[in-house]
């Protein structure tokens, strides 16, 4: 069905969505090293969301969320091998629905496959071979896994840039009757740590901001166990820092791409009819606390804290929203952008008042959560199937699966708390402690704090376990209807047998 619509009524919506970007990557986020001009002038024509958080550290979990407006436990969307099935409900297919063109270009991990069909009108299926890279040793500790590659080739050569040219090519032939969603699931500056040439050696690791330093008392016990797995203990500072050196490489080569879709959209007419989401699924730890990439139930700031910046049509330029807001948020945003009224129950709040100059919630809270229950076996790949440079990862987790068991978080404006089932809880005043440096759980200064914030997590808990769905049973007894009598049944009164 196509929907007509008169200008400017409903916008198109185009979702950039970066892959392990850290929202302390960018400059318009306060690096004061990293150059990110795309980024920084997306902040100056829409709104930039300051504290926006991810409800999972981990790509699969993090997406379901995102376009469902679920925790991840609410329908146990924790683990890679359970995507949304096709009756379950997801953003695109309520745009669909609503007479929306859907056009995927980028990873899934998100839709089960089954569920593209009546969801997306058009997606790509080709993936990145991220593994197959050239690694680049650390020279002090070869043998670690530290995730270091050379350089990756010409810009406009790479797996990003060919899903882009997919998402110009639908730009330029759109029928102005009809809305559209391009979501643009990219792979940058995901692991690997290399970059295209003329990004890969941008920044100098001397350069870089301060890294939070290993072997912090107070950390959970995935820190050390995932440092000694891959050799990071011998890695030294030097190393380390390259890795976010080039990390930040990678964070300019996804502010390039950013741009040439900036100029895409002058191109083909499509800045005043179109909103624009630029975000990511999680961050990287890129060296901090001696880590890299990310672990499934590790929860901080620099995992679940990410950019959120929109311009829309008819939403003010230039404006920082300070109150925290959640990613999912993204998936009521569009809905209420696009006049579509969602039929599911969820938790994710839409964004459109700030976008016209609400301040948003200053009492609101983020919540997230991580790892996965250590007797649900499905959420974990088999160690016999480990293979290539994440086999010691899958590795760890099935000899070691305390250390990637259930945690939740709730952070606020001012302080962070973490809960874990098998114990190693963490409680951090953000506003004194950014890089969280100093875990206060269980200091008796921190007591009604550290209670306050509990509480709230347990209420989150309580109202987010499970969802109803909207359509109801009726309760009374079904039309009679004889049963077939059973074969060789005793007859009424007889004696029972012996």
């Amino acid at each position: 069905m196509t929907l007509e619509r008169a200008p400017g009524s409903r916008p198109n919506i185009v979702l950039f969505v970066a892959d392990e970007l850290r929202a302390d990557a960018l400059a318009c986020y306060g690096n004061p090293v990293v150059q990110t001009p795309n980024f920084d002038r997306l902040a100056s024509e829409g709104v930039l969301f300051e504290d926006c958080h991810v409800q999972f550290p981990v790509c699969a979990a993090s997406r379901c969320s995102l376009l469902t407006g679920w925790p991840a436990s609410t329908r146990g969307h924790r683990s890679l091998y359970h995507l949304l099935r096709p009756d379950e409900p997801n953003l695109f297919r309520y745009l669909r629905q609503a007479g929306y063109d859907v056009f995927w270009f980028g990873r899934n991990d998100a839709l089960a496959s089954q569920t593209f069909h009546d969801s997306v009108t058009r997606w790509s299926n080709v993936r990145p071979d991220s593994l197959n890279y050239t690694p680049d040793h650390a020279p002090e500790a070869p043998q670690a896994i530290t995730f270091l590659s050379q350089a990756t080739g010409d810009r406009r050569q790479s797996w990003d840039y060919r899903m882009l040219q997919e998402a110009f090519a639908v730009l330029g032939r759109r029928e102005p009757q009809r809305p559209f969603c391009i979501f643009l699931p990219l792979f940058q500056p995901h692991p690997p740590y290399g970059a295209p040439d003329g990004f890969h050696d941008l920044y100098r690791p001397q350069d870089v901001p301060s890294l939070a330093p290993p072997d912090l008392p107070g950390k959970p016990d995935f820190h050390p166990a995932l440092r000694a797995s891959y050799g990071l203990d011998a890695v030294s500072e030097t190393t380390f820092r390259r890795i976010r050196a080039i990390y930040q490489g990678q964070v300019s080569y996804c502010d390039w791409l950013l741009g040439e879709l900036l100029a895409a959209l002058e191109r083909t007419g499509h800045v005043d009819d179109t909103a624009l989401f630029a975000f990511a699924d999680h961050g990287d730890y890129a060296g901090d606390y001696g880590l890299v990439e990310k672990w499934p139930s590790g929860l901080e700031d620099a995992l679940t804290h990410v950019p959120l910046i929109v311009r829309a049509p008819g939403g003010q330029a230039g404006r920082r929203v300070i109150n925290v807001v959640e990613l999912f948020d993204v998936m009521a945003t569009c809905l209420d952008l696009a006049g579509v009224e969602a039929r599911h129950t969820h938790f994710a709040r839409s964004l459109t008042p700030q976008l016209h100059g609400d301040a948003g919630d200053p009492e609101r809270a983020a919540f997230a959560e991580g790892g996965y229950n250590t007797f649900e076996p499905q959420c974990f790949e088999p160690a016999d199937q480990a293979a290539g440079v994440y086999a010691e990862k899958l590795l760890l987790q099935n000899r070691l699966p305390s250390i990637v068991a259930r945690s939740a978080m709730i952070r606020t404006r001012t302080h962070k708390l973490v809960m874990r089932s098998t114990g190693g809880c963490e409680l951090y005043e953000i506003g004194g402690d950014a890089l969280e440096q100093r875990n206060r759980f269980g200091d008796p200064q921190m007591a009604a704090i550290q209670g306050d914030l509990q509480a709230r997590l347990l209420a989150r808990y309580i109202d987010t376990s499970g969802v109803t769905p909207t359509d109801r049973d009726p309760r009374g007894l079904p039309p009679y209807h004889a049963l077939p009598a059973f074969p060789n049944a005793p007859e009424a009164g007889a004696a029972p047998p012996r």
